[in-house]
């Protein structure tokens, strides 16, 4: 009987830690991360779905940078939700290459403006987005970096 109620105290003890690693990414500032990157990824998805149905031969490439955008902005969503280590790593890597992307093109659409006839999501460093595409990965990184050390 003893040896049963070891086990099943165990058993809670693994089953609360795993509970809170999956939300240790949704803590405090990581709350507000967390609801930008959903906010985000609602209106990258309903931007790119819209000009791709509507207007997709006008600037295809353009359309195709806003679903990008989107897809990222979405995956970084669901890593920050499921939590852990594994997640964590995966969210900091899309947020380097959020970054990236956004620098790329945010450059590209400033030296170049007629490259794009429509803008994107990432179109002059997300000015159209009150600059939150260049400001949230550079964020998102500092907090992924710190709930690594935290956790």
């Amino acid at each position: 009987m003893a040896e049963s109620t070891t086990e099943s105290t165990a058993e809670r003890t693994r089953a609360e830690r795993t509970r809170a690693e999956s939300t240790a990414l949704v803590r405090g500032p990581g709350v507000l991360l967390l609801w930008l990157y959903g906010v985000m990824s609602v209106g990258a998805v309903s931007r790119s779905a819209y000009q791709i149905i509507t207007d997709f031969g006008s600037a295809p490439l353009a359309h195709v940078l806003s679903a990008v955008a989107a897809v990222v902005y979405a995956f970084i969503t669901y890593t920050l939700v499921r939590g852990g280590e594994a997640a964590r790593r995966a969210a900091l890597v899309c947020c380097a290459a959020e970054l990236a992307g956004v620098l790329i093109v945010g450059t590209w659409t400033v030296l170049d403006p007629g490259a794009f006839p429509d803008s994107t999501v990432w179109s002059e460093y997300g000015m159209g987005y009150l600059f939150i595409p260049v400001l949230l990965p550079v964020t998102g990184m500092l907090w992924l970096r710190r709930a690594r050390r935290a956790g």
